[in-house]
């Protein structure tokens, strides 16, 4: 298998375009390389510049797990850091656990911050939103994101051998001259869903808001970690 590293973004769109198989998520897919068979040509963003950004405002693609840092919102930044070990996080890319993992433990943090993705195309640069992203498994070259006013995220212990832990994301956000807006992820086994409400200091009446939703339908124990991630995020919301 031939790696290519391109060092621009029109450099990666010729590896694409020429049969180039990205390797982000390659931390999860090269089992299913070794059993069906390695790429001819693989393609890794790693030094395409706007793929390795990391900040307040944006993440790149490539960005080695490990390189997520307290820059970004905190939720983001526990998410990354609490992905595998740290062998997996210094392997690990960004948009190889939002798109080519099953796990995609960055992703409810992505929601509750209401990323939006540039997908990098053999003829094309744009932005879409997650769902997108996913349907399509488009090549992620970054991430942007709406600036918290404050954000949390939680991964429940996990039984070895069992489903994917329990993650809940929440994120509360400014609204102009409104009340603002409160933005809750969770990860239930494979699967993830988001839900918002406008912002209300009383947690109690932010659940109440989202009865019916199917933060309502989780079982006890995830409602409660729901219920607690919540009135974490809404007490340090109120302090600051």
């Amino acid at each position: 298998m031939q790696l290519r590293l391109p060092s621009s973004i029109s450099e990666a769109q010729r590896c694409l375009a020429e049969g180039a198989v990205p390797v982000g998520g390659a931390t999860l897919v090269w089992a299913g390389w070794q059993r069906d068979g390695f790429p001819e040509q693989a393609v890794s963003l790693r030094n395409v510049p706007e793929a390795g950004t990391v900040g307040p405002h944006g993440l790149g693609g490539a960005v080695l797990l490990h390189r997520v840092d307290a820059t970004v919102p905190e939720a983001l930044h526990r998410a990354a850091s609490g992905v595998g070990t740290g062998a997996v996080r210094r392997a690990a890319t960004v948009g190889g656990n939002i798109v080519g993992s099953t796990l995609r433990c960055l992703l409810p943090a992505a929601l509750v911050l209401d990323a939006r993705a540039t997908v990098l195309e053999p003829d094309s640069v744009y932005e879409t939103d997650l769902g997108e992203l996913l349907a399509k498994r488009h090549v992620l070259l970054s991430l942007r994101w709406r600036t918290p006013l404050v954000s949390g995220y939680r991964k429940l212990e996990g039984e070895a051998g069992g489903p994917p832990p329990l993650v809940v994301a929440v994120a509360v956000h400014a609204d102009g001259d409104g009340p603002g807006e409160l933005r809750v992820a969770v990860r239930d086994g494979y699967e993830v869903f988001s839900e918002s409400t406008p912002y209300d200091s009383d947690p109690e009446q932010v659940l109440h808001a989202l009865a019916g939703t199917d933060v309502s339908a989780l079982p006890a124990t995830a409602r409660e970690a729901v219920h607690a991630q919540i009135t974490d995020v809404l007490a340090r919301a109120a302090e600051g």
